[in-house]
C-alpha cells in the first residue's frame, strides 16, 4: 500500500547503486565546496581580509624596521662576543715575550754611581734612602752659631761638608740632567738624580739668607779638617761613623768669597733649569742664585782667606773662572743679557786665562771651571748664533775648546799617559781619577754637540778628526776606570767582579750598631786589613799611581778615598756614554729661558785716513 504524497512524487526510496568509495569521495568534495562557499560568503559579508602590519622601531634620529633593528643589534653583540673570545684565547695561549736588550756597562755603572750620593747624605734621611747601614746624623750642625745647617752631603771619607766642591757637585749633576734627561728617564733614574740634586740645593739655600735682596755672609763649611798632627777632636783626627759623632762641629762663614758664592750661584741656576716643571721651586732657586752672584761680584776675594781650614784640602786658585762659569749659568736660567755680557767680556776672559798657556789649562775640576764654561758657551755660540757684540769672545771660546779637545788625545802628547792607558791630567799627582772622569765627560759631551750641529769633524791643527775619535777617547778612559787596566780592577766599588774592599770611608768601615766609645776607638777599624763591613756601592776611589799600581789600603786615602765632586764627573761621563752613540743631547732645554736673537749690526769702521 502506498501513501499519497500531497506534494507529488513517490515516497519510495530508490536504492543507490554507488559503492562506498564513491560516496566517500563525493562527501569530501561536498565538504570542500561547502568550505569554499563559506569563505565566499564571509568575503561578501566582511569585505577583503586585512594584511598583517609591519612593526617599526623609533631610534629618535631615524625609524627602522623592528626585524632589521634586531638583526643589526644581534650582529653587533655577536661580533663583540666573538672578539672577546678571540682576545681571551690569544691572552691565554702561552707565547714567548721579547726581553729588552741588556744594559751596557756604562748604564750598569751609572746605577751604582748614583747610589754613592745616597750614602753621603747628612742630616735626617728620607725613609727610602736605600742604604741600610746609614742613619740620621749631624742633626745639630750650625747650632753653635745659631743657624740651621743640617743636611747636604759629606765630602768624602770624612764627615766634613765643604761648600766649594759641594756646590760644584750640584752644578755638574744638574748639567748632566739638562743635557741627558731622556737617558736618565729611559733607565729609570731621572727621579733619583733629581732627588739627589734637590738634597744639595735645599742645603745650599740654608747657607745664606736666600729670601733677602742682598747678603753679607755665606756659610762655606761645616766640620774641621785641622792640620796634620793635630790631636784636637775633629773630623779628620777622629774615626767615627757620622751617626756617632760626639765632638763639636764648627761652622765657618765668609764675607768676601767670590769663588764660593759664584759656584753656589751656578749650582742653583743650573738646578733651576732641572726643576723648571716645578715653577715655585725653580723661581726660588733663581732668586737665591741672583742674590749669591751679586754678593760674589760685590765682595771680592778667595774663600780660603776667610776659611783657612779649607786651604789644605780644597784651595781655590782664583775666582775669575767662577765669574764666567757662574754668569753663563745665570744667563741660561734667566735670559738676562747682562749675564751674557759679563760671560763674554774680553777683560774677564783675559783674567781667567782663556788664551791658555798655563799648567792646568784644559782641566775641568772643582777648582778650574774655565774649560767647562768654554764648552757650554761654545754650545750656545754654535746653536744660537747670537752675533754682535758677543761673537768675538764666543769665537775665541770655540777655538780654545777645539784645541782643548785635541790636547786630550794621546797622539798629541800634551798630557802623559800611563802604560795602562790612563791620561795623567793632574800631572802625576795623587787621586787622578776625578780628573780623568771630568775630561771624559767633556769629550763625550762635545762630541754630542758636534753631532747636534751636524758637524762630522773638528780641526786639530792641519788635521780634521771625526767626532767618533772624541767618544772613543772618552770610552777608553771610562773603561780604564771600570776595569780595563793593568790591575784588572774596577775602581767603582760594587761594579765588576773585582773592586776595592778597603775604601777610606768612616761610615763604611765601622760595623753598624757598634756604639762609639770615643773619638779614636774607630782606629782599629781604620787600620784593619779586613774588608769594610759595608760596601760603599758606586764610589769611585782616588785611583792608581803613575805606574798603574793600586794599593787597596784603607789608611792611604790617596788610593782609596772617594769624593762627591769626582763621582759627579763620573756620573756625567757615564750618562753621556750610555745608550750608544745615536742618543745625543737635549738641544732645547738649556735655552728655555733664553730669548730669540736679533743681532745688532757692528759699528761702522772709522773714517778712512791716508
Amino acid at each position: 500500500m502506498h501513501m499519497h504524497n500531497a506534494w507529488g512524487g513517490s515516497f519510495d526510496v530508490a536504492m543507490d547503486s554507488a559503492t562506498d568509495d564513491d560516496r566517500s569521495r563525493n562527501l569530501d568534495m561536498d565538504r570542500a565546496a561547502l568550505q569554499r562557499l563559506e569563505e565566499t560568503q564571509q568575503s561578501w559579508l566582511l569585505g577583503p581580509t586585512e594584511k598583517k602590519k609591519k612593526r617599526y622601531v623609533d631610534l629618535g634620529c631615524m625609524v627602522c624596521s623592528r626585524k632589521l633593528f634586531i638583526w643589526v643589534v644581534g650582529s653587533i653583540v655577536g661580533a663583540i662576543v666573538l672578539t672577546g673570545f678571540i682576545t681571551l684565547l690569544v691572552e691565554t695561549v702561552p707565547r714567548h715575550h721579547s726581553h729588552p736588550p741588556p744594559e751596557d756597562s756604562y748604564t750598569q755603572a751609572l746605577h751604582k754611581a748614583l747610589l754613592f750620593f745616597n750614602a753621603q747624605k747628612s742630616g735626617r734621611l728620607p725613609k727610602h734612602n736605600n742604604i741600610s747601614w746609614r742613619g740620621n746624623s749631624a742633626l745639630k750642625d750650625g747650632s753653635l752659631q745659631s743657624v740651621d745647617l743640617v743636611g747636604g752631603y759629606y765630602d768624602a771619607g770624612d764627615n766634613i761638608k765643604f761648600g766649594f766642591p759641594g756646590a760644584f757637585t750640584i752644578t755638574v749633576l744638574s748639567w748632566s740632567v739638562i743635557e741627558y734627561s731622556a737617558k736618565y728617564e729611559a733607565i729609570g733614574e731621572l727621579d733619583h738624580v733629581k732627588e739627589l740634586i734637590k738634597w744639595g740645593t735645599d742645603y745650599l739655600l740654608k747657607t745664606f739668607n736666600s729670601s733677602a735682596p742682598s747678603i753679607d755672609i755665606v756659610w762655606g763649611q761645616v766640620g774641621t779638617g785641622g792640620t796634620p798632627g793635630d790631636t784636637t777632636p775633629n773630623d779628620h783626627y777622629c774615626w767615627e761613623r757620622p751617626e756617632d759623632m760626639d765632638y763639636e762641629r764648627q761652622a765657618y762663614s765668609c764675607g768676601a768669597c767670590s769663588d764660593l758664592a759664584a759656584e753656589m750661584a751656578a749650582a742653583l741656576a743650573a738646578a733651576s733649569i732641572v726643576f723648571k716643571d716645578n715653577r715655585a721651586y725653580s723661581l726660588k732657586l733663581v732668586q737665591g742664585a741672583t742674590v749669591l752672584f751679586a754678593f760674589a761680584r760685590e765682595r771680592r776675594g778667595r774663600y780660603v782667606k776667610a776659611i783657612p781650614d779649607a786651604e789644605t784640602y780644597y784651595n781655590s786658585t782664583g775666582y775669575w773662572d767662577e765669574y764666567i762659569w757662574g754668569s753663563a749659568w745665570m744667563y741660561f736660567a734667566t735670559g738676562n743679557s747682562s749675564y751674557l755680557k759679563l760671560a763674554t767680556a774680553e777683560g774677564l776672559a783675559k783674567h781667567a786665562g782663556a788664551s791658555g798657556g798655563w799648567k792646568y789649562y784644559g782641566i775641568f775640576d772643582w777648582d778650574n771651571k774655565l774649560t767647562g764654561a768654554q764648552v757650554v758657551l761654545t754650545r750656545f755660540f754654535k746653536m744660537m748664533s747670537p752675533g754682535y757684540p758677543y761673537e768675538n769672545v764666543l769665537q775665541q771660546f770655540k777655538n780654545e775648546t777645539e784645541l782643548i779637545m785635541c790636547s786630550y788625545l794621546p797622539q798629541y802628547k800634551v798630557f802623559n799617559q800611563t802604560k795602562g792607558g790612563m791620561m795623567e791630567f793632574n800631572y802625576g799627582n795623587p787621586q787622578p781619577l776625578q780628573y780623568v772622569a771630568g775630561s771624559a765627560f767633556l769629550a763625550a759631551l762635545y762630541a754630542d754637540y758636534l753631532s747636534a750641529t751636524s758637524a762630522p769633524v773638528w780641526p786639530c791643527g792641519p788635521d780634521f778628526l771625526s767626532r767618533k775619535v772624541l767618544r772613543d777617547f772618552a770610552r777608553s778612559q771610562i773603561d780604564y776606570i771600570l776595569g780595563n787596566n793593568p790591575a784588572k780592577m774596577s775602581y767603582v766599588v760594587g761594579y765588576g767582579k773585582r773592586y776595592p774592599i778597603r775604601v777610606h770611608h768612616r761610615g763604611a768601615s765601622i760595623p753598624r750598631g757598634r756604639t762609639s766609645q770615643g773619638c779614636t776607638t774607630g782606629y782599629k777599624y781604620r787600620d784593619s786589613r779586613l774588608p769594610n763591613p759595608h760596601v760603599l756601592v758606586g764610589a769611585m776611589v782616588a785611583g792608581p799611581d803613575t805606574r798603574d799600581r793600586f794599593a787597596d789600603n784603607r789608611y792611604n786615602y790617596n788610593y782609596t778615598e772617594p769624593t762627591i765632586a769626582g763621582n759627579a764627573c763620573l756620573v756625567a761621563a757615564l750618562v753621556a756614554l750610555s745608550g750608544g752613540d745615536d742618543k745625543g743631547v737635549d738641544t732645547n732645554t738649556i735655552f728655555s729661558a733664553v730669548p730669540a736673537f736679533f743681532p745688532n749690526s757692528p759699528p761702522p769702521p772709522g773714517p778712512w785716513r791716508p
